[in-house]
């Protein structure tokens, strides 16, 4: 397994195309592998996500089974005329099996909450629909849910921090709540707009980002998680955690 990190040249035209569209994004990221691993869930699959940054910094992680190559990016995104390759790839696997039950680790996740409703007005027996979770406490709820077959759990706010810290019961904040609306074609539209007759079904979803600390409790499971995602909408920048030591209080 390795873990990529690529800085965008936000500067550029084609950069703000390919962040404005998690499907041309989707595509590129795949153009980094001669074969892309399968997703039929059998074993670890790519996975990426954007996280934006101080003064309109934008850096791309890409967690995967074999070594990317993102000439094409650096070329198309980048600063292609300089000496570095304007990527850094680092050993996962490495990583992965030094990772012990019970170790505590701050965590990033960007996610897409959903759940599946029957609305009031449809018959008894319809299918349910799958709709986004839209307040921060339902998606909270919605990564608390999962915790435990994921092998890890969120870890508690200490009594006496809760009145500090906006008497959250864990320790996780949700931030950068996005409702995504695209086509596959490329375009990006606001959520709301007319896809039009002649265009095809725009996909939507809402994309959240979660910052907190958790225990690893179940390490086979904790791997999987880090190595095939957590939710769906993977394909769109969605699934992928990853863990940066605790600091100290």
């Amino acid at each position: 397994m390795y873990l990529t990190r690529f800085r965008f040249n936000t500067g550029r035209p084609q950069t703000r195309r390919l962040l404005g569209s998690p499907h041309l994004l989707h595509g590129a990221v795949n153009m980094s592998f001669p074969d892309v691993p399968p997703r039929d869930g059998q074993g670890p699959r790519v996975l990426w996500r954007i996280d934006p940054a101080a003064g309109g910094r934008a850096d791309l992680f890409i967690v995967s089974p074999s070594r990317p190559d993102l000439t094409h990016l650096v070329e198309q995104a980048g600063w292609p005329h300089l000496e570095e390759p304007g990527w850094s790839t680092f050993a996962y696997g490495e990583f992965l099996n030094a990772l012990d039950v019970g170790d505590v680790w701050s965590f990033r996740l960007t996610a897409n909450p959903v759940h599946n409703i029957r609305k009031p007005e449809d018959a008894p027996r319809s299918r349910t629909k799958r709709t986004a979770h839209v307040t921060p406490a339902h998606q909270i709820n919605w990564l608390l849910q999962r915790q435990e077959q994921a092998g890890f759990e969120v870890l508690r706010t200490p009594p006496e921090r809760r009145l500090t810290e906006g008497g959250h019961e864990h320790e996780v904040v949700v931030h950068d709540r996005f409702p995504m609306q695209f086509r596959k074609g490329g375009s990006q539209s606001p959520v709301g707009g007319s896809s039009g007759a002649d265009r095809a079904r725009p996909v939507q979803f809402t994309r959240v980002t979660y910052d907190g600390r958790l225990r690893i409790t179940d390490l086979e499971a904790f791997r999987r998680t880090l190595t095939h995602g957590l939710g769906k909408a993977k394909a769109y920048g969605c699934g992928l955690m990853t863990l940066a030591p605790v600091r100290a209080s």
